[in-house]
């Protein structure tokens, strides 16, 4: 099985070190990640600048590409140039910290894996939610258990399994569960500073304030302590609307 593992967090991060040390006991790994953290950067990719590659070293030995652009320019330049053959999967991750309900939107770790998906492999988002120092062990491990799972099953390439791992031992973890995308709110909030110059500047300090605790959201079942696994698309239309829409038609009237 070969391998292409990105993240957001950067080609320095633990979790994609741990990661590429679990996945390389299974399969051919290569490593095509940011040069420095993306997070928050959703799927956005550089069309402005030349993306530059470098080689990358870690205890003495070839470790990866760093890429200097987003999580979805890594795995779009890895796919088309960097590797020989096009990968089996595609896994985005460790992340420091979940991506759960609607931030999911602004993932980079989730949209290098929706990339994957979007150029036809299958692909797998893996998440450690906490921000706090915690052990990237666990979340490798259960990282390589739906690598596995994911390549033997007839899941379409179009979906993006999101994987979030409560940061507790192994033998802490109750189980995995299948969740749907949590609808969270969150209050987004500026604090206004100075620089030692007197220029403005803003800083987001936004908090969660309403938390979808819904059964089968991907954040209850996290709060269980389960691993909440999402299957995601990219494909965002509402069908629902649109079945209703659908056959609606008029004329664009112009002045």
């Amino acid at each position: 099985m070969k391998i292409l593992l990105a993240n957001d967090d950067g080609i320095y991060s633990e979790g994609i070190y741990e990661l590429y040390t679990k996945l390389s006991e299974i399969a051919d790994v290569t490593v095509v990640a940011p040069i420095t953290e993306q997070s928050a950067v959703g799927h956005a990719i550089t069309i402005a600048d030349p993306l530059r590659v470098v080689e990358f070293t870690k205890f003495g030995k070839f470790f990866g590409y760093g890429i200097k652009g987003t999580p979805a320019d890594c795995v779009k330049i890895a796919i088309s140039d960097i590797m020989e053959d096009k990968p089996d999967l595609v896994v985005s991750g460790i992340n420091h910290g979940g991506n759960l309900a609607t931030n999911v939107i602004y993932s980079g770790t989730v949209s290098a894996a929706t990339e994957g998906a979007m150029m036809g492999v299958r692909s797998i988002a893996v998440s450690l939610a906490t921000k706090a120092k915690a052990d990237f062990k666990p979340a490798a491990e259960i990282g390589v258990y739906f690598a596995d799972y994911l390549y033997n099953s007839d899941i379409p390439n179009s979906t993006v399994l999101n994987v979030n791992v409560p940061p507790l031992s192994k033998d802490k973890i109750k189980g995995w569960r299948f969740a749907r995308q949590g609808n969270s709110r969150y209050l987004d909030t500026f604090a206004k500073r100075k620089d030692p110059r007197g220029g403005s500047y803003y800083w987001l300090v936004g908090e969660k304030i309403e938390i979808d605790m819904t059964p089968d959201t991907d954040e209850c079942i996290l709060e269980k302590g389960y691993v909440s696994v999402t299957p995601l698309m990219f494909d965002m239309t509402d069908y629902g609307m649109y079945n209703k829409l659908k056959g609606t038609e008029g004329k664009c009237e112009f002045n």
